[in-house]
């Protein structure tokens, strides 16, 4: 029996995906952008990094029907996605808060 790995089952789009990404125009990116980001300071994805945490602890979240059917269609493993979007917020937040307080000091 020859075993796969996750890997090796997944379809290989990934290098066309970048390659058309990369000739996407800033025009482009802009004129497609969600309205949802516009409040979103520019620097906001500045330096982004996926953080998954090893322990998760089992909620019960009430969140918008669109965003969760946004995130759903994503694909699997999109509940640790909506968890490295918050993670990220999270951390923007703390970061300008400790900037904020510095300066009132």
């Amino acid at each position: 029996m020859t075993r796969l790995s996750s890997k090796s089952r997944r379809p290989s789009r990934g290098r066309a995906n970048l390659a058309h990404l990369g000739r996407v125009s800033d025009a482009e990116i802009a004129r497609t952008a969600p309205p949802e980001l516009a409040d979103l300071p520019d620097d906001f994805w500045a330096e982004p990094a996926l953080v998954l945490p090893v322990a998760k602890r089992a909620i019960s979240l009430r969140v918008d029907e669109d965003v969760l059917d946004w995130f759903r269609t994503s694909g699997p493993r999109y509940q640790s996605r909506m968890n490295a979007v918050l993670r990220s917020y999270m951390a923007y937040v703390r970061r300008r808060r400790g900037q904020e307080g510095a300066a009132s000091r």
